[in-house]
């Protein structure tokens, strides 16, 4: 069983430990630049900062059930690839938000998309596992057979 879930795991560690160096990269901008708990306003680099953990932390509990929800019921190896990348993603959004607001873009996009290609995947794996149990019927099995075939 646990072989089944490893690579998810990992990924999902890893996602933790970066929205740990995202919280201590605020830690330290409020340190830079003055700005004492509970402000959430100041010098617009504290702000960039700020903005770019909380919206990480805004879609990471997305991130992690659709993970893990595309692993177990589509295919690990696509859901660590596609967590992977994600982090990435959010990590260069990270740096770019911190910079300046239009470095930001790029990474977010790529992230999005990402996102909602494990969304499809997640729904995908779920959707083929209700028709297995309650239809007896594979759909992915016989969607790849189609598709070899042409």
């Amino acid at each position: 069983m646990l072989d089944q879930v490893i690579n998810i795991a990992a990924v999902t560690v890893l996602g933790v430990l970066e929205q740990a160096y995202f919280s201590l990269q605020v830690i330290y901008a409020r340190r830079k630049y003055s700005v004492s708990p509970p402000s959430t306003t100041g010098p617009p680099e504290f702000e960039r900062v700020f903005r770019a953990q909380v919206n990480c932390s805004e879609y990471f509990p997305i991130f992690i059930c659709t993970l893990w929800v595309t692993g177990v019921f589509f295919s690990q190896a696509a859901a660590s690839v596609c967590g992977l990348l994600y982090l990435y993603g959010r990590l260069m959004y990270f740096r770019g938000y911190s910079e300046s607001a239009h470095s930001r873009l790029a990474p977010l996009y790529f992230s999005a998309k990402v996102l909602w290609l494990l969304i499809g995947l997640s729904c995908l794996g779920v959707l083929n596992s209700m028709c297995q149990l309650y239809l007896g019927l594979d759909v992915l099995k016989q969607l790849s057979s189609f598709l070899l075939q042409n």
